[in-house]
Protein backbone atom coordinates (compact mmCIF):
# COMPACT_ATOMS: atom_id res chain seq x y z
CA UNK A 1 0.00 0.00 0.00
CA UNK A 2 1.98 3.44 -0.90
CA UNK A 3 1.92 6.43 1.28
CA UNK A 4 -0.04 9.19 0.58
CA UNK A 5 2.65 11.37 0.34
CA UNK A 6 5.32 8.97 -1.83
CA UNK A 7 6.44 10.29 -5.16
CA UNK A 8 5.02 9.05 -8.52
CA UNK A 9 7.35 8.18 -11.36
CA UNK A 10 5.91 9.79 -14.60
CA UNK A 11 7.87 9.24 -17.83
CA UNK A 12 6.65 8.99 -21.74
CA UNK A 13 6.28 5.34 -21.17
CA UNK A 14 2.94 5.81 -19.12
CA UNK A 15 3.36 2.11 -18.50
CA UNK A 16 6.24 2.57 -16.09
CA UNK A 17 4.94 3.04 -12.46
CA UNK A 18 7.12 3.64 -9.50
CA UNK A 19 5.62 3.32 -5.75
CA UNK A 20 8.96 4.51 -3.95
CA UNK A 21 8.50 5.15 -0.20
CA UNK A 22 11.81 7.30 0.57
CA UNK A 23 12.71 10.81 -0.28
CA UNK A 24 16.64 10.81 -0.49
CA UNK A 25 16.33 13.40 -3.31
CA UNK A 26 15.31 17.09 -2.86
CA UNK A 27 12.22 18.61 -4.43
CA UNK A 28 11.09 21.83 -6.33
CA UNK A 29 7.82 23.82 -5.35
CA UNK A 30 5.87 24.59 -7.83
CA UNK A 31 3.05 26.26 -8.27
CA UNK A 32 1.82 25.35 -11.72
CA UNK A 33 3.65 22.92 -14.18
CA UNK A 34 2.64 21.75 -17.65
CA UNK A 35 4.39 18.67 -18.83
CA UNK A 36 3.12 17.28 -22.59
CA UNK A 37 2.80 13.85 -23.36
CA UNK A 38 3.13 12.56 -19.92
CA UNK A 39 0.77 10.40 -17.71
CA UNK A 40 0.23 11.18 -14.12
CA UNK A 41 -1.29 9.79 -11.44
CA UNK A 42 -2.68 11.58 -8.70
CA UNK A 43 -3.22 10.89 -5.22
CA UNK A 44 -6.83 12.04 -4.12
CA UNK A 45 -5.94 11.60 -0.42
CA UNK A 46 -3.03 13.50 -0.36
CA UNK A 47 -2.79 17.87 -0.35
CA UNK A 48 0.43 17.99 -1.50
CA UNK A 49 0.93 16.25 -5.04
CA UNK A 50 4.47 14.85 -5.28
CA UNK A 51 6.02 13.27 -8.48
CA UNK A 52 9.08 12.34 -10.47
CA UNK A 53 10.07 12.79 -14.49
CA UNK A 54 12.00 10.14 -15.11
CA UNK A 55 14.46 10.29 -18.28
CA UNK A 56 15.77 7.58 -19.87
CA UNK A 57 20.04 9.05 -19.51
CA UNK A 58 19.76 8.95 -15.74
CA UNK A 59 18.39 12.87 -14.87
CA UNK A 60 15.84 12.82 -13.01
CA UNK A 61 13.46 16.10 -11.91
CA UNK A 62 11.83 16.18 -8.83
CA UNK A 63 9.02 18.26 -7.79
CA UNK A 64 5.81 19.01 -5.70
CA UNK A 65 2.78 20.76 -6.45
CA UNK A 66 1.83 23.59 -3.37
CA UNK A 67 0.66 26.82 -2.59
CA UNK A 68 3.41 29.15 -2.83
CA UNK A 69 5.86 29.32 -5.43
CA UNK A 70 10.16 28.64 -5.81
CA UNK A 71 12.76 28.97 -7.98
CA UNK A 72 13.06 25.55 -9.98
CA UNK A 73 15.68 23.78 -9.48
CA UNK A 74 17.43 20.54 -11.24
CA UNK A 75 19.13 17.82 -10.21
CA UNK A 76 20.85 15.11 -11.24
CA UNK A 77 20.46 11.42 -9.46
CA UNK A 78 23.77 9.20 -9.15
CA UNK A 79 23.96 6.00 -11.57
CA UNK A 80 22.16 3.75 -9.24
CA UNK A 81 18.92 5.83 -10.06
CA UNK A 82 19.06 3.74 -12.95
CA UNK A 83 18.11 0.55 -11.03
CA UNK A 84 15.73 2.44 -8.59
CA UNK A 85 12.59 -0.06 -8.22
CA UNK A 86 10.17 0.68 -11.04
CA UNK A 87 7.39 -1.66 -9.67
CA UNK A 88 5.42 -1.74 -6.27
CA UNK A 89 7.18 -1.44 -2.51
CA UNK A 90 5.47 -5.36 -1.17
CA UNK A 91 4.21 -5.57 2.17
CA UNK A 92 4.61 -2.06 2.62
CA UNK A 93 1.67 -0.85 5.73
CA UNK A 94 1.07 2.85 6.94
CA UNK A 95 -0.89 2.17 10.06
CA UNK A 96 -1.87 6.30 10.40
CA UNK A 97 -3.23 5.35 6.61
CA UNK A 98 -5.90 3.16 7.61
CA UNK A 99 -9.49 4.05 8.40
CA UNK A 100 -11.08 2.33 11.00
CA UNK A 101 -14.46 1.86 9.03
CA UNK A 102 -12.63 -0.09 6.19
CA UNK A 103 -11.62 -2.66 8.75
CA UNK A 104 -15.61 -2.69 10.48
CA UNK A 105 -16.45 -3.13 6.28
CA UNK A 106 -13.74 -5.62 5.65
CA UNK A 107 -14.82 -7.81 8.88
CA UNK A 108 -18.93 -7.46 7.47
CA UNK A 109 -18.11 -8.66 3.99
CA UNK A 110 -15.34 -11.39 5.50
CA UNK A 111 -18.69 -12.59 7.95
CA UNK A 112 -21.18 -12.62 5.33
CA UNK A 113 -18.86 -14.54 2.98
CA UNK A 114 -18.28 -17.11 5.66
CA UNK A 115 -21.69 -17.52 6.62
CA UNK A 116 -22.89 -17.77 2.68
CA UNK A 117 -20.42 -19.84 2.37
CA UNK A 118 -21.68 -22.53 5.13
CA UNK A 119 -25.65 -21.99 3.79
CA UNK A 120 -25.42 -22.32 0.40
CA UNK A 121 -22.05 -24.91 -0.08
CA UNK A 122 -21.14 -26.67 3.18
CA UNK A 123 -24.30 -27.23 5.52
CA UNK A 124 -25.96 -29.78 3.78
CA UNK A 125 -28.46 -30.42 7.04
CA UNK A 126 -29.78 -26.98 7.26
CA UNK A 127 -28.77 -25.35 3.55
CA UNK A 128 -28.39 -26.22 0.34
CA UNK A 129 -25.31 -28.39 0.78
CA UNK A 130 -23.82 -27.90 -3.29
CA UNK A 131 -20.96 -28.97 -1.84
CA UNK A 132 -21.30 -32.35 -1.24
CA UNK A 133 -23.73 -32.49 -4.37
CA UNK A 134 -20.90 -31.87 -6.55
CA UNK A 135 -17.93 -33.79 -5.24
CA UNK A 136 -20.42 -36.79 -5.15
CA UNK A 137 -21.01 -36.02 -8.95
CA UNK A 138 -17.23 -36.07 -9.61
CA UNK A 139 -16.66 -38.93 -7.63
CA UNK A 140 -18.83 -41.18 -9.47
CA UNK A 141 -16.94 -40.16 -12.54
CA UNK A 142 -13.89 -42.86 -11.62
CA UNK A 143 -13.55 -45.31 -8.15
CA UNK A 144 -9.67 -43.98 -7.78
CA UNK A 145 -9.49 -40.93 -5.43
CA UNK A 146 -6.20 -40.13 -7.44
CA UNK A 147 -8.53 -39.52 -10.39
CA UNK A 148 -10.89 -37.20 -8.65
CA UNK A 149 -8.41 -35.53 -6.60
CA UNK A 150 -7.01 -35.08 -10.15
CA UNK A 151 -10.30 -33.59 -11.91
CA UNK A 152 -11.07 -31.39 -8.71
CA UNK A 153 -7.99 -29.36 -9.32
CA UNK A 154 -8.50 -29.53 -12.63
CA UNK A 155 -11.99 -27.87 -12.36
CA UNK A 156 -10.49 -25.41 -9.80
CA UNK A 157 -7.58 -24.76 -11.77
CA UNK A 158 -9.60 -23.78 -14.96
CA UNK A 159 -12.20 -21.89 -13.40
CA UNK A 160 -9.33 -20.01 -11.08
CA UNK A 161 -6.86 -19.24 -14.34
CA UNK A 162 -9.53 -18.62 -16.30
CA UNK A 163 -11.47 -15.86 -14.69
CA UNK A 164 -7.66 -14.27 -13.57
CA UNK A 165 -7.30 -14.24 -17.68
CA UNK A 166 -10.41 -12.49 -17.94
CA UNK A 167 -10.16 -9.77 -15.51
CA UNK A 168 -9.09 -7.08 -17.95
CA UNK A 169 -12.04 -7.16 -19.47
CA UNK A 170 -14.02 -8.00 -16.99
CA UNK A 171 -13.02 -5.58 -15.14
CA UNK A 172 -13.97 -3.33 -18.13
CA UNK A 173 -17.71 -4.63 -18.51
CA UNK A 174 -18.61 -4.82 -14.45
CA UNK A 175 -16.12 -2.90 -12.71
CA UNK A 176 -13.14 -4.00 -10.51
CA UNK A 177 -14.99 -4.34 -7.25
CA UNK A 178 -17.68 -6.46 -9.02
CA UNK A 179 -15.22 -8.61 -10.46
CA UNK A 180 -13.71 -9.67 -7.17
CA UNK A 181 -16.78 -10.28 -6.14
CA UNK A 182 -17.55 -12.98 -9.47
CA UNK A 183 -14.22 -14.29 -9.52
CA UNK A 184 -14.21 -15.26 -5.04
CA UNK A 185 -17.41 -16.33 -5.32
CA UNK A 186 -16.90 -19.10 -7.54
CA UNK A 187 -13.47 -19.53 -6.77
CA UNK A 188 -13.78 -20.20 -2.76
CA UNK A 189 -16.14 -23.10 -2.81
CA UNK A 190 -13.80 -24.99 -5.45
CA UNK A 191 -11.40 -24.32 -3.58
CA UNK A 192 -13.09 -25.50 -0.17
CA UNK A 193 -14.06 -28.72 -1.76
CA UNK A 194 -10.60 -29.48 -3.10
CA UNK A 195 -9.13 -28.93 0.18
CA UNK A 196 -11.59 -31.06 1.80
CA UNK A 197 -11.67 -34.10 -0.26
CA UNK A 198 -7.52 -34.31 0.39
CA UNK A 199 -7.68 -33.86 3.61
CA UNK A 200 -10.56 -36.75 3.95
CA UNK A 201 -8.51 -39.17 1.49
CA UNK A 202 -5.10 -38.56 1.72
CA UNK A 203 -4.11 -41.62 3.28
CA UNK A 204 -7.10 -43.57 0.96
CA UNK A 205 -4.15 -44.08 -2.09
CA UNK A 206 -1.28 -47.00 -2.43
CA UNK A 207 1.52 -46.57 0.32
CA UNK A 208 4.50 -46.00 -2.47
CA UNK A 209 7.05 -45.27 0.67
CA UNK A 210 7.34 -44.43 4.66
CA UNK A 211 9.63 -42.34 6.11
CA UNK A 212 8.05 -40.69 8.80
CA UNK A 213 10.18 -42.90 11.55
CA UNK A 214 13.31 -41.47 9.97
CA UNK A 215 14.96 -38.63 12.30
CA UNK A 216 14.69 -35.18 11.56
CA UNK A 217 11.90 -35.64 8.83
CA UNK A 218 8.96 -34.06 10.73
CA UNK A 219 11.36 -31.14 11.56
CA UNK A 220 12.39 -30.69 7.91
CA UNK A 221 8.59 -30.98 6.80
CA UNK A 222 7.44 -28.67 9.51
CA UNK A 223 10.40 -25.68 8.41
CA UNK A 224 9.73 -26.57 4.89
CA UNK A 225 5.76 -25.75 5.29
CA UNK A 226 6.74 -22.77 7.11
CA UNK A 227 8.49 -21.22 4.71
CA UNK A 228 5.99 -22.15 2.35
CA UNK A 229 3.68 -19.75 3.33
CA UNK A 230 6.04 -16.99 3.52
CA UNK A 231 5.99 -17.68 -0.27
CA UNK A 232 2.19 -18.41 -0.88
CA UNK A 233 0.68 -14.96 0.20
CA UNK A 234 2.60 -12.02 -1.35
CA UNK A 235 -0.87 -11.40 -3.12
CA UNK A 236 -2.88 -11.02 -0.18
CA UNK A 237 -0.38 -8.07 1.25
CA UNK A 238 -3.99 -5.74 1.02
CA UNK A 239 -6.70 -7.51 2.73
CA UNK A 240 -8.63 -4.80 1.50
CA UNK A 241 -8.42 -5.37 -1.93
CA UNK A 242 -9.45 -8.98 -1.03
CA UNK A 243 -12.48 -8.20 0.09
CA UNK A 244 -13.15 -5.23 -2.52
CA UNK A 245 -13.15 -2.89 0.60
CA UNK A 246 -10.44 -1.20 -1.88
CA UNK A 247 -10.42 -0.99 -5.40
CA UNK A 248 -8.70 -4.21 -6.67
CA UNK A 249 -5.58 -3.55 -8.68
CA UNK A 250 -3.35 -6.02 -10.79
CA UNK A 251 -0.36 -5.50 -8.71
CA UNK A 252 3.38 -4.95 -10.07
CA UNK A 253 5.21 -5.86 -6.76
CA UNK A 254 9.01 -5.66 -7.17
CA UNK A 255 10.64 -5.95 -3.92
CA UNK A 256 10.56 -8.28 -0.34
CA UNK A 257 9.77 -11.18 -1.20
CA UNK A 258 9.85 -10.78 -4.75
CA UNK A 259 13.36 -9.94 -4.89
CA UNK A 260 14.45 -13.53 -4.25
CA UNK A 261 11.47 -15.10 -6.99
CA UNK A 262 9.40 -13.59 -9.11
CA UNK A 263 6.50 -16.12 -8.72
CA UNK A 264 6.58 -17.25 -4.63
CA UNK A 265 3.11 -18.55 -4.74
CA UNK A 266 4.82 -21.13 -7.72
CA UNK A 267 7.74 -21.70 -5.29
CA UNK A 268 5.25 -21.80 -1.83
CA UNK A 269 3.18 -23.88 -3.63
CA UNK A 270 6.31 -26.33 -4.76
CA UNK A 271 7.75 -26.52 -1.71
CA UNK A 272 4.40 -27.50 0.54
CA UNK A 273 3.76 -30.34 -1.74
CA UNK A 274 6.84 -31.66 -2.11
CA UNK A 275 6.73 -31.48 1.80
CA UNK A 276 3.60 -33.45 2.29
CA UNK A 277 4.26 -35.57 -0.31
CA UNK A 278 7.35 -36.90 1.20
CA UNK A 279 5.82 -37.28 4.63
CA UNK A 280 2.43 -38.89 3.43
CA UNK A 281 4.38 -40.84 0.47
CA UNK A 282 1.11 -42.47 -0.80
CA UNK A 283 -0.68 -42.16 -4.77
CA UNK A 284 -3.14 -39.47 -3.18
CA UNK A 285 -0.11 -37.41 -2.34
CA UNK A 286 1.73 -37.77 -5.21
CA UNK A 287 -0.84 -36.94 -7.88
CA UNK A 288 -1.97 -33.89 -5.20
CA UNK A 289 1.16 -32.53 -5.48
CA UNK A 290 1.08 -33.34 -9.75
CA UNK A 291 -1.94 -31.40 -10.35
CA UNK A 292 -1.22 -28.60 -7.64
CA UNK A 293 2.32 -28.22 -9.25
CA UNK A 294 1.08 -28.23 -12.86
CA UNK A 295 -1.58 -25.73 -12.20
CA UNK A 296 0.84 -23.22 -10.62
CA UNK A 297 3.60 -24.14 -13.09
CA UNK A 298 0.95 -22.54 -15.80
CA UNK A 299 0.72 -19.34 -13.59
CA UNK A 300 3.94 -18.39 -13.91
CA UNK A 301 3.79 -18.20 -17.58
CA UNK A 302 0.20 -16.43 -17.58
CA UNK A 303 0.88 -14.11 -14.36
CA UNK A 304 3.63 -13.01 -16.76
CA UNK A 305 1.65 -12.55 -19.56
CA UNK A 306 -0.77 -10.42 -17.97
CA UNK A 307 1.91 -8.08 -16.20
CA UNK A 308 3.08 -7.56 -19.42
CA UNK A 309 -0.06 -6.37 -21.02
CA UNK A 310 -0.37 -4.48 -18.38
CA UNK A 311 2.62 -2.81 -17.11
CA UNK A 312 4.44 -3.19 -20.57
CA UNK A 313 8.00 -1.79 -20.38
CA UNK A 314 7.94 -1.57 -16.66
CA UNK A 315 7.55 -5.21 -16.59
CA UNK A 316 10.21 -6.10 -18.20
CA UNK A 317 12.21 -4.39 -16.52
CA UNK A 318 11.32 -6.13 -12.85
CA UNK A 319 11.70 -9.16 -15.39
CA UNK A 320 15.15 -8.51 -16.30
CA UNK A 321 16.13 -8.28 -12.67
CA UNK A 322 13.92 -11.14 -11.21
CA UNK A 323 13.88 -14.60 -11.73
CA UNK A 324 11.57 -17.92 -11.42
CA UNK A 325 13.97 -19.85 -9.80
CA UNK A 326 14.84 -18.67 -6.31
CA UNK A 327 17.82 -16.70 -5.88
CA UNK A 328 18.77 -17.34 -9.25
CA UNK A 329 18.73 -13.29 -10.52
CA UNK A 330 20.50 -12.93 -7.17
CA UNK A 331 23.27 -15.32 -7.88
CA UNK A 332 24.29 -14.26 -11.36
CA UNK A 333 24.40 -10.22 -10.15
CA UNK A 334 21.04 -9.09 -11.86
CA UNK A 335 19.36 -8.64 -8.63
CA UNK A 336 21.22 -6.25 -6.29
CA UNK A 337 20.31 -6.73 -2.62
CA UNK A 338 19.71 -3.23 -0.32
CA UNK A 339 21.97 -3.15 2.79
CA UNK A 340 19.10 -3.04 5.15
CA UNK A 341 17.22 -6.07 2.93
CA UNK A 342 16.02 -7.68 5.57
CA UNK A 343 13.60 -4.06 6.97
CA UNK A 344 11.71 -4.94 3.66
CA UNK A 345 10.23 -8.25 6.31
CA UNK A 346 9.47 -6.65 9.14
CA UNK A 347 6.65 -5.62 7.95
CA UNK A 348 2.94 -6.44 9.62
CA UNK A 349 1.32 -8.12 6.47
CA UNK A 350 4.79 -10.57 7.00
CA UNK A 351 4.43 -10.66 10.98
CA UNK A 352 0.26 -11.60 9.88
CA UNK A 353 1.38 -14.61 8.01
CA UNK A 354 3.63 -16.41 10.77
CA UNK A 355 0.77 -15.62 13.57
CA UNK A 356 -1.73 -17.79 11.05
CA UNK A 357 0.57 -20.33 9.77
CA UNK A 358 1.42 -21.33 13.49
CA UNK A 359 -2.32 -20.88 14.13
CA UNK A 360 -3.20 -23.33 10.89
CA UNK A 361 -0.93 -25.89 12.27
CA UNK A 362 -2.01 -26.27 15.60
CA UNK A 363 -5.63 -25.97 14.57
CA UNK A 364 -4.85 -28.67 11.96
CA UNK A 365 -6.86 -31.40 14.39
CA UNK A 366 -9.51 -29.01 14.36
CA UNK A 367 -9.68 -28.60 10.38
CA UNK A 368 -9.16 -32.44 9.95
CA UNK A 369 -12.43 -33.05 12.04
CA UNK A 370 -14.41 -30.62 10.32
CA UNK A 371 -13.48 -31.76 6.96
CA UNK A 372 -14.36 -35.47 8.37
CA UNK A 373 -17.77 -34.67 9.49
CA UNK A 374 -18.58 -33.38 6.20
CA UNK A 375 -18.07 -37.08 4.26
CA UNK A 376 -16.72 -35.35 1.34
Amino acid sequence: MASSSSPILLTSNPNLISSNHKKPYKTLTLKRIQIPNFNTQFNKNSSLISFQLSRRKGVIVSASLGETEKEEKKNEFPAAAATSVVGEDSAFFDLGEQKIISWVYFTGILGVVLFALDVIWIDSTNGFGLGKAFVDSVSKVSESHEIVMLILIFIFAAVHSGLASLRESGEKLIGERAFRVLFAGISLPLAVSTVVYFINHRYDGMQLWQLQTLPGLHQLVWISNFVSFFFLYPSTFNLLEVAAVDKPKLHLWETGIMRITRHPQMVGQVMWCLAHTIWIGNSVAVATSIGLIGHHLFGVWNGDRRLSSRYGEAFDIVKSRTSVVPFAAIIDGRQKLPKDYYKEFIRLPYLTITGLTLGAYFAHPLMQAASFRLHW
